[in-house]
C-alpha cells in the first residue's frame, strides 16, 4: 500500500477514488506546524543565531500527525501531494521533517487540477521537494512573524490598534489615503445642454464651441448659450468606424474575485472558498470531479492542449467564424510568477448546465463564470460599427454616437457579464444636410468625488502594486475588517478612526514598510530565493537591520494614546477606572493592569414584567459583540434563551446539503450554516464532538444577520 498525503479532506476523497485500493489518501489539513511562540519576543526565531526558526506542531494537528505516523507503518511508500505553490511546498517539507522522510528521495506529486488525467500524469512524472521554494516561504514567514509580532505589540501598547502586518498595513494605507482624496475633493456645479433634432426626433449633447470643448459653469452661461442657438443646424460630420473588441483572457485569482464581485456581489473570501470547493472536487453523476484548475494563480496563460480542445469545441457549437486564438501567453509584469496556468474548467464536457444539479446556486454561478470566461477568451472578437454624428450652428456643436453590433463574437458566450451602449435611432444623414432643432433641455449637475474602493478594486490594486500574492488577497481584506480598521458596506470599504490612526503612526515611524514599492521589492527578493538566485540570510539581514532601527526609535518616541477615564475609582486598589477596547467591544477596567485585574460588570437592564419561559429567570437587555441590542435570559450561560425571532431562528434544525464540504478538522462532519447569538456562521455539523468554526469577519456575520431580520 502507498500512502498519499494531500492537504484537504475533500481532495483526499476525490483523489482516493481515482487511485484505487492500492493507495491510501490522507489529508494533513493544511500546515501541521508553525513558528513557536516561545522564546525572546515570542517570535519562534533565533535572530542572534542566523534567524534560526523554531517550529512547533500545532495543537489541533497532533492527532493528524499521529494518524499519519500510524498509516506510514503499513505503507510501502509515502507520496507528498500538497498544493503546487510555495505554501504547498513548505507543507510537504514540514511533513517530511516531522515524519522523518528523506527530503532528497521522497516522492512529490504535483498537479494543477484534480482529475484522473492529471493524477496519472503526476504519477508518471514524480518529482522531489523543491528546497528553494521552501526557503522562500520560510523567509517570508520569518519576516511576517517579526513584523507582525513586533509591530502588533507596539501598536497595542501605544495606540490600542490590534495588529499590523507587512501586507495588511500597506493595503490599509491604500484605503486611508484614498479616503483623504475623497474628503479633500471640492465639488463643482456644471450644466449639460441636450438638443432634440429632426423627425423622428433624436437627442444630441452640446460638446463644443468654435471647435473647442465646452464646459458650462453657471446657469447664466447656460441660458445665454440656449438663446444663441439657431433653429437650423448643419450636419458637419458623419463618420462610421468599424472596431473590434477582443475578449478578456481567462481568469487569474484576482480577476476572478473582481468579476465575481461585479457580477454577483460575492466577497473576495466567499469567491475564493467557492472556487476551492470546485477545485477540490464535487460529486457529478456519481463520480468525483475536480471541476476547475488550481485557483491560486497570477498568470492567464492556457495550456496548449486545452486551447486546442476549446477551439474545436467553439467550432462545433458556434461555428468556425467564432473561433479565435489565445490572447495572453506571457508574463504581463515582473511581479507575475506564472507558475500555474489560468483558472479554467478541467473538462469542457462538464458544461455549467450539465453540472448545475450537483452544485449550490453560488457554486453554479462561479463555475459558469469560470467556464464561460475561459471559452470566450479563445473566441473571435466582437465587431461593431460606431456612427458618430456632429451638428453645428452658430459655432456650437452637438454630438451623438450610436453603436451597432455587426458580429457578436465572444459575446455570444460571455455577453451576459458585459454592458453595451444602447443604440440611438439616428436617421440617415450626410454631411452638408440641414436639420431642425426641435428644442433643448438643460440639466444642472455636480462633480462627484472619487468612489470608495470596493473589495474588487482593492484586489486589483494589490495585484497592480505587487503586494501580497493570489492566496492572500481575500484574507488581507478580511483581516482589515476583522481588526476594525475598515468597515465594509455591500463590499465598499471605508477606514475607521482606528484605521486612520494606525496608518498615520506606521507611516511616520516605518515609512519604508508602508511604501508599496518596498513591499513589492520584498516579493521580488522572495522570488529570487525561490529561483535560487539569492540567499535567505542575506535577505533577512538586510530587512532586519533597517527594521529594528526604526522599531527602537518608535518604541521610545511614539506617543501613547491615553485611556479615557471612566470618572470613578477601582473598588479593589483605588486607581482610576478607564475605558478599554477589547475583543468584544469597549469595557471599564482598572488603569493599574496588570497589577490589578479588576473589570467592571455593568448592571443588567432588567425588562419589567417579563421572565424567561425556559428557566423563570429575569429577562435583560443586552448588546451583542457588534452592538446589536437583544433580550435574553439573565441566567446566561446556564440558560441561552433569547427573546423573539433570533431565538426561533437559532432553534431551527440543522440541514446538511448534499454538497456540503467536509470539516477540515475532524474529516467526519460537514460544514453547514448555523445561527448563533451573533448571527449566521459556518461550523462543523458534528458539534459538540468537533467545535470547528470557519473564521469570518464579525462585521460580515453581523451584516448578514441584520439583512435576514
Amino acid at each position: 500500500m502507498k500512502l498519499v498525503i494531500v492537504e484537504s479532506p475533500t481532495k483526499s476523497k476525490t483523489i482516493g477514488k481515482y487511485l484505487g485500493p492500492d493507495y491510501k489518501v490522507i489529508a494533513c489539513k493544511g500546515h501541521i506546524r508553525d513558528l513557536d511562540t516561545r522564546g525572546p519576543g515570542g517570535l519562534g526565531v533565533d535572530i542572534a543565531h542566523g534567524f534560526q526558526p523554531n517550529y512547533k506542531i500545532q495543537k489541533d494537528k497532533i492527532a493528524v500527525v499521529n494518524e499519519l505516523k500510524e498509516a506510514m507503518k503499513k505503507a510501502d511508500e509515502v507520496i507528498l501531494a500538497t498544493d503546487p505553490d510555495r505554501e504547498g511546498e513548505a507543507i510537504a517539507w514540514h511533513l517530511a521533517d516531522v515524519l522523518n522522510l528523506p527530503v532528497a528521495t521522497t516522492t512529490r506529486w504535483q498537479f494543477h487540477e484534480i482529475t484522473q488525467r492529471a493524477i496519472k500524469a503526476a504519477q508518471a512524472a514524480p518529482a522531489h521537494i523543491d528546497m528553494n521554494l521552501v526557503h522562500s516561504q520560510e523567509c517570508r514567514r520569518i519576516i511576517d512573524r517579526i513584523v507582525g509580532f513586533r509591530l502588533s505589540a507596539l501598536l497595542q501598547k501605544k495606540i490600542k490598534s490590534r495588529s499590523a502586518g507587512r501586507v495588511q498595513s500597506v493595503a490599509l494605507r491604500f484605503i486611508v489615503d484614498h479616503e483623504k482624496e475623497i474628503k479633500a475633493f471640492v465639488p463643482e456645479d456644471y450644466w449639460i445642454i441636450t438638443g432634440s433634432f429632426g423627425d423622428p426626433a433624436f437627442k444630441c449633447q452640446l460638446v463644443a464651441y468654435n471647435g473647442k470643448p465646452l464646459k458650462i459653469k453657471s446657469q447664466q452661461q447656460a441660458d445665454d448659450i440656449i438663446k444663441a442657438l439657431p433653429k437650423i443646424f448643419d450636419v458637419s460630420d458623419v463618420s462610421i468606424t468599424e472596431r473590434t473588441r477582443e475578449p478578456k483572457p481567462a481568469f487569474t485569482t484576482s480577476t476572478l474575485q473582481q468579476e465575481s464581485f461585479t457580477a454577483f456581489r460575492y466577497s473576495t473570501k466567499k469567491t475564493q472558498l467557492i472556487a476551492q470547493h470546485l477545485y477540490e472536487g464535487k460529486e457529478i453523476e456519481g463520480s468525483p470531479v475536480g471541476l476547475v484548475t488550481y485557483i491560486r494563480t497570477d498568470a492567464n496563460r492556457l495550456a496548449p492542449e486545452f486551447a486546442q480542445a476549446c477551439i474545436s469545441h467553439i467550432e462545433r457549437w458556434y461555428g468556425a467564424a467564432y473561433a479565435g486564438h489565445t490572447h495572453v501567453t506571457t508574463k504581463k509584469s515582473d511581479t507575475v510568477q506564472d507558475a500555474h496556468e489560468a483558472i479554467r474548467p478541467t473538462d469542457l464536457a462538464m458544461t455549467p448546465e450539465r453540472v448545475r444539479p450537483y452544485l449550490s446556486k453560488d457554486e453554479y454561478n462561479v463555475y459558469r463564470l469560470i467556464y464561460e470566461r475561459a471559452v470566450a477568451s479563445l473566441m473571435a472578437p466582437r465587431r461593431e460599427a460606431a456612427l458618430s454624428l456632429k451638428l453645428t450652428g452658430n459655432g456650437y456643436t452637438f454630438r451623438v454616437e450610436s453603436v451597432k453590433m455587426l458580429f457578436d463574437g465572444y459575446s455570444k458566450v460571455y455577453g451576459e457579464f458585459e454592458s453595451y451602449p444602447k443604440p440611438t435611432n439616428i436617421p440617415e444623414l450626410k454631411q452638408g444636410d440641414k436639420i431642425a432643432l426641435n428644442g433643448v433641455e438643460q440639466e444642472k449637475k455636480t462633480t462627484t468625488p472619487p468612489a470608495r474602493y470596493t473589495e474588487a478594486r482593492m484586489v486589483h490594486l494589490m495585484e497592480e502594486k505587487g503586494i501580497g500574492r493570489p492566496s492572500t488577497y481575500a484574507s488581507t481584506i478580511s483581516t482589515l475588517e476583522d481588526r476594525d480598521y475598515v468597515v465594509s458596506q455591500k463590499g465598499i470599504l471605508a477606514p475607521t478612526e482606528q484605521g486612520d490612526l494606525t496608518v498615520e503612526q506606521l507611516t511616520a515611524f516605518f515609512p519604508e514598510l508602508m511604501d508599496a514599492s518596498y513591499t513589492a521589492n520584498m516579493e521580488s527578493e522572495l522570488d529570487d530565493i525561490a529561483d535560487g538566485k539569492s540567499e535567505v540570510k542575506t535577505t533577512l539581514d538586510k530587512f532586519y537591520s533597517d527594521f529594528i532601527a526604526r522599531y527602537q526609535t518608535a518604541e521610545k518616541t511614539m506617543d501613547k494614546v491615553p485611556d479615557r477615564p471612566a470618572g470613578r475609582d477601582c473598588p479593589e486598589c483605588g486607581r482610576p477606572l478607564v475605558y478599554r477596547k477589547g475583543k468584544f467591544g469597549e469595557f471599564v477596567a482598572c488603569s493599574g493592569f496588570p497589577k490589578c485585574h479588576f473589570v467592571e460588570k455593568s448592571a443588567p437592564d432588567i425588562v419589567e414584567g417579563k421572565v424567561c419561559p425556559e428557566c423563570g429567570s429575569a429577562l435583560v437587555r443586552r448588546r451583542s459583540r457588534r452592538g446589536t441590542e437583544f433580550i435574553g435570559c439573565s441566567n446566561y450561560p446556564n440558560c441561552t434563551y433569547i427573546d423573539g425571532r433570533q431565538n426561533s431562528r437559532a432553534r431551527k434544525p440543522i440541514e446538511i446539503p448534499e454538497d456540503a464540504p467536509t470539516c477540515p478538522r475532524c474529516g467526519k462532519g460537514k460544514l453547514v450554516e448555523k445561527t448563533g447569538r451573533f448571527g449566521p456562521f459556518v461550523a462543523c455539523s458534528a458539534y459538540p464532538e468537533c467545535r470547528y468554526i470557519l473564521k469570518t469577519p464579525r462585521k460580515t456575520r453581523a451584516k448578514k444577520a441584520k439583512a435576514e431580520e
